[in-house]
Order: structure tokens, then C-alpha cells, then sequence
């Protein structure tokens, strides 16, 4: 309710701040201000179901996690109002009621009833442009069990399009098209998992194909992600990353060809991916901004034999085409502790390493140049916290990067810059330095 919510503050913001002249009691002042005659009538409804022994039943994940949503479902400019409700003592005990709005009031359109122990996730989308959205819910059968329906609300009158056991899915545009499509991901038997491909066809939802995908969908479930993208070639793909034991993680890149799905990392000697990397918390994104998904591939940075247990990583970030063929675009240092992560000029292949310290309130990390031989160190970042951070910062030859509420993130050019043909500038240390960008994950569907 939290759009009823917003009217209410909006409301009171009103009448306190107009200039209108009017007095008002303190008892007056305390009360909240009337809802609009339509929200009073859906307030009134919902209560009258609560009241029969419903309660409310929000679903559990993805972006629309509210007992009661406001969405234009008919795209009249008019939002229906959707709320999620179980009652136990029914047979049925899950319900999804829709709301019309019905000039200066709320009637109830239409009722979805399923069994099941909850509802997990509700999508709205307009799957065949026709300005009016699909309804896609998951619902929770069982611990293990999960249905995807889709369903079509026209004229008050509710029609099952699509109904399937899934694990997760993906509202998408492989076509390029005005059309949305579905790709829906679950388990076969014992052979596997495979992607099903639904478009619009001839008036409803069909199965146009499947795809084998190499991840289990416990791979996927625990640590995994899918993504939506773009291949080099400007063919927009899905990236489906798996996690193995937090080791390992596994990316199959699923687009359409010839309008068949196709996962084109797959390989017909093992069946496998060929996108098997050291799992480093890092998953397909644009990491350049130009408008293709890389994927990251870390690699082990020479050991410095100092006897230090911990593997530094390089990230090679690489872009696919259309046809499976991969590229490297660029490579980094990401330093996931600390929340930041640096270019890596192409010519610093095999020629330096890292090591990670951390000292009170700060954590430093230290570039080496190498010959294979001897190291020399001749770059270092620091993220400084705590209450002396500023003076910290300038300390000896830092130089700032970048401040933040909690941290300042500098850095420094030591003795083995000096004179080194593939040393950097302070300016160039600034523009290959980034933060970390946390992404809001809003939950799978």
C-alpha cells in the first residue's frame, strides 16, 4: 500500500503548508487527512476479505514484492489495483484479486486462485503488444516444485495462457522484435537442464524450441544469475551463470538463430560450456559501457614466492559473437574486499603481479613490476577508514582517488615507476581507477 501511503503524506504536506488561512485544533492536527473516495472503497475491500480470514500473502521474490500493487494492466491510464491474499481454510488458499478502478470507486475484476504453500514471484508484460500486460505468477507447489502460469486478463475475464514447472525465468526480446518472448529454465529427468523458448504465435504462448544448458539448476539457484545482454555483433542474448561448489562458475549464452534458441558456448564434443572460470563474485556485465556484456574470465597473476598462500587474480573480461567466438576486450585488478577495481593497460601482460596488506584502518594493495625473476614494487591503492582518513589521505606522496562516505580510496607511485617505460601518471592512475557499483538485485523470478 505504500502509493496509498504516499497520498496520505502528500495530503497532510497540503493542508500544513497552504496558505489558505484555516486554523486547526491539535486533535485535528493528529488526524490523518480523509484517503480519496476511490482508495477508501479499495481499503474497504480489502479489509472485507482480511475480515473472511484472508490474510495478506505477498510474493517472495523479484521487483514486485507487495501485498498490494498499483499497475495499469489494460493500458486505459487507469491502474488496477493487485492483491495478494491466502486463506488457509480454503481449497484454494492462495488469491491474487485485480481491482478495476470504476470511476470514483474500485471494483473487484476478477479473482486467481491456485493451491500451493505461496506465491514466489508476479511479473506484469505486455508479451504481444497489444497495450495490455499478461500476468506472469510463480507459483510455490511444494519445496521443490515450482509452476510458472501465465494469464491473460481481458474484459474481467481471466484465461490460463502458459502453465509449466520451472526454476527460473526470463521475460526477453531475443526476436528483436515488438514482441516479448519467455525463456523458461528447469530440470530434465537425469539428463540435465534445458532452456525452453516461448513466443506469440497465432493468438497465444507457444514452445518454439529448447536449448540444453550445462549448469544444474541448483547451480543456478544458490549463486547464480541471468542476465539479459548484447553480443559484439549487436544480437541480444541471454548469459545464464551457474555456481559449482563456490569454486567454479559456469556461463552458458543463450540467443535465437534461424529462430531456434541456441546456447552458443555449448560445446558437441563435452555437452559443456566452454565458459568455465574461478568463481571471483564477478558476473557478465558491460564493464566498458559500450553497450556489450563481457564476461569475466580470472586468471592467476604470478606468484611473488614470498610464501603467501593467497592466488591474485587478473579478470579478462570477454565479449562473444553471434557465432560463439570470443574476444578479449579488457583485463583488471578487481579488489572485492575494498569495493574497487583498476584497468590493466594491455601492455602490463606478464609483467606484473599483486599482494593485498591491511594495517589499521587502512588496506592496501601493491603493484609489482616482474621480470620473472625480481619485483619491484611501483603502484599502490589504499582504502582508508576511520576517523583520521583525511589526514591519512595525504599522507607522503598519496594522492586521492576517490572520497566516499565511510572511505577514501588514494594512491601512490613508488620507486619502480620511476623510469619504467610502462609507468603510469597520476592522472592515468585516476582514469583507470573504479568503484565497485553494487547492483540492486531485486530477487529471481
Amino acid at each position: 500500500m505504500k502509493k496509498l501511503l504516499t497520498v496520505w503524506m502528500l495530503l497532510a504536506v497540503s493542508l500544513l503548508t497552504c496558505g489558505c488561512g484555516l486554523t486547526f485544533s491539535a486533535e485535528e492536527l493528529y488526524c490523518l487527512p480523509k484517503l480519496p473516495a476511490e482508495y477508501t472503497e479499495l481499503d474497504s475491500q480489502i479489509n472485507a476479505i482480511l475480515a473472511e480470514g484472508a490474510e495478506y500473502a505477498a510474493p517472495t521474490s523479484g521487483r514486485n514484492i507487495q501485498p498490494v500493487q498499483l499497475e495499469d494492466l489494460d493500458g486505459d491510464g487507469q491502474e488496477e489495483a493487485v492483491a495478494f491474499f491466502r486463506n488457509a481454510s480454503d481449497e484454494k488458499p492462495l488469491k491474487i484479486y485485480i481491482f478495476a478502478a470504476d470511476g470514483e470507486s474500485y471494483r473487484q475484476a476478477a479473482v486467481i486462485e491456485s493451491s500451493g504453500t505461496s506465491i514466489y514471484s508476479v511479473t506484469y508484460s505486455d508479451l504481444n503488444a497489444d497495450g495490455c500486460s499478461e500476468i506472469l505468477v510463480g507459483w510455490r507447489v511444494t519445496t521443490d516444485l515450482q509452476a510458472l502460469v501465465v494469464y491473460s486478463l481481458r474484459d474481467g475475464q481471466v484465461t490460463e495462457l502458459l502453465r509449466t514447472n520451472y526454476v527460473r525465468y526470463a521475460v526477453t526480446n531475443l526476436e528483436q522484435d515488438q514482441l516479448q518472448e519467455l525463456v523458461v529454465l528447469h530440470s530434465l529427468d537425469e539428463s540435465g537442464s534445458v532452456a525452453d523458448y516461448y513466443a506469440w504465435q497465432d493468438g497465444t504462448l507457444q514452445l518454439c524450441s529448447s536449448a540444453r544448458i550445462s549448469i544444474t539448476m541448483a547451480e543456478l539457484t544458490q549463486l547464480g544469475r541471468i542476465s539479459s545482454g548484447t553480443l559484439s555483433d549487436e544480437v541480444p542474448a541471454l548469459f545464464v551463470t551457474g555456481v559449482e561448489e563456490s569454486v567454479w562458475a559456469i556461463t552458458d549464452i543463450l540467443t535465437v538463430r534461424n529462430g531456434d534458441l541456441t546456447n552458443i558456448v555449448l560445446s558437441d564434443d563435452t555437452g559443456v560450456s566452454g565458459e568455465i572460470a574461478p568463481y571471483r563474485s564477478l558476473y557478465p556485465t558491460d564493464i566498458n559501457g559500450d553497450g556489450v556484456t563481457e564476461i569475466p574470465w580470472p586468471m592467476a597473476l604470478p606468484d611473488r614466492g614470498d610464501g603467501g598462500e593467497q592466488t591474485y587474480l587478473q579478470v579478462d573480461w570477454r565479449s562473444y559473437d553471434s557465432s560463439g567466438a570470443p574476444a578479449t576486450v579488457l583485463s583488471t585488478y578487481h579488489d572485492i574486499e575494498d569495493g574497487w577495481y583498476f584497468l590493466l593497460p594491455d601492455a602490463w601482460t606478464d609483467q606484473i603481479t599483486v599482494s593485498r596488506g591491511v594495517a589499521p584502518d587502512e588496506a592496501y594493495v601493491t603493484f609489482y613490476r616482474t621480470d620473472g625473476q625480481t619485483y619491484q614494487p611501483f603502484l599502490r591503492i589504499t582504502a582508508i577508514t576511520g576517523s583520521s582518513r583525511n589526514v591519512k589521505a595525504v599522507r607522503g606522496g598519496r594522492f586521492i582517488l576517490s572520497r566516499q562516505a565511510e572511505t577514501i580510496y588514494t594512491a601512490e607511485l613508488l620507486e619502480g615507476n620511476s623510469g619504467w617505460s610502462l609507468g603510469m601518471t597520476e592522472d592515468e592512475v585516476r582514469s583507470a581507477f573504479n568503484l565497485i557499483t553494487k547492483e540492486w538485485m531485486y530477487g529471481d523470478n
